[in-house]
């Protein structure tokens, strides 16, 4: 699996179809569902989006938490809410109504490469949330401990 990079816009049609960027459709090869998986964010507003690979290491996680608990059940909401939107032909999904309207959706998209996964925003509000997050990383001196390649081999 590769990493989803970038921000890229995208126009949505009449239909509510928009064309999910080519480099992050690349991303998708070898997946056994042909399309993506999307569900509300729990801390912005805006929708989070992943491969099914990455939709089953959440379900995975998820399920090491104690069953019948409240933060088994809390949790469980991201794939109760989730979404499975296979691509057409033309590399295009429709995002449902009520995605659209909960992040302020209307006639175009930006996509936000976080690695693993990747966003969907209403434009306007991304770039309003961005800036301070930005500053708010510069402020603190954020740091980061890169971890070491992996072994392709796997011996070490």
């Amino acid at each position: 699996m590769g990493v989803f990079t970038g921000t890229h816009r995208n126009k949505v049609d009449k239909k509510g179809r928009v064309s999910v960027p080519k480099t992050f459709r690349a991303l998708f090869e070898g997946e056994a569902f042909s399309g993506l998986y999307v569900y509300p964010s729990f801390r912005q507003p805006t929708l989070e989006a992943c491969p099914e690979s990455f939709m089953e290491r959440i379900v995975d996680s998820i399920e090491d938490a104690p069953m019948f608990s409240d933060e088994y059940d809390d949790i469980s909401i991201i794939v109760e809410s989730a979404q499975r939107l296979p691509f057409d032909t033309e590399g295009r999904i429709v995002i449902p109504d009520e995605f659209r309207a909960d992040v302020q959706i209307k006639d175009e998209i930006a996509f936000v490469g976080r690695g693993r996964t990747f966003q969907i925003w209403a434009p306007k509000i991304y770039e309003e949330m961005r800036k301070p997050a930005f500053e708010r990383a510069k402020q603190r001196g954020l740091t980061l401990k890169l971890r070491r390649p992996s072994d392709p081999s796997g011996e070490g």
